[in-house]
């Protein structure tokens, strides 16, 4: 299973919609900072595939998020923080790197995966992989986001052009 790993788009919709476009994985992950809520429904509505979010620092209206993730089935917000299964491996998903840290170094998971410093990072802490997708937004640093695979429990950062 292939998984894309998203976060800190700020609203920025053309880099997504170019992203979406040539996507090509089995679920998504979101780790924060849409900022509005047709960034969330730019996503249902771009890609079929399941959808799992949480919130970032720049998510103001959470009400408004889940009321547009209520609208596709294929959607699921977390809130501040999701445990998954995917493709047979255990997530943990936070939009802070220093949470995200700390679980890595717990060794619970097989993936941990945050966002916020829009800084991309790949790094393994004995069975874990830690990884922030950089940002989609594409002002602080290139546009990026993660493909991990779940078969091989690699991933690799991937430039939005």
């Amino acid at each position: 299973m292939k998984i894309a790993v998203l976060s800190d788009i700020h609203d920025n919709i053309w880099q997504l919609e170019k992203l979406l476009a040539g996507l090509e994985a089995d679920a998504l992950i979101f780790c924060g900072d849409f900022c509005a809520p047709f960034t969330l429904a730019q996503i249902a509505e771009g890609f079929g595939g399941p959808v799992h979010v949480v919130f970032g620092n720049n998510d103001g209206d959470p009400l408004h998020l889940a009321r547009v993730a209520g609208r596709h089935k294929h959607v699921k917000v977390h809130g501040q923080f999701a445990e998954l299964e995917l493709g047979g491996r255990s997530v943990a998903v936070t939009h802070y790197p220093e949470i995200g840290r700390a679980l890595a170094r717990g060794g619970t998971y097989d993936l941990v995966c945050t966002g916020h410093s829009h800084e991309h990072v790949v790094e393994e802490s004995g069975r874990t992989v830690l990884l922030n997708p950089g940002e989609v937004m594409g002002r602080l640093g290139p546009s990026t986001y993660a493909l991990y695979d779940t078969d091989t429990g690699q991933a690799q950062i991937v430039e939005v052009r």
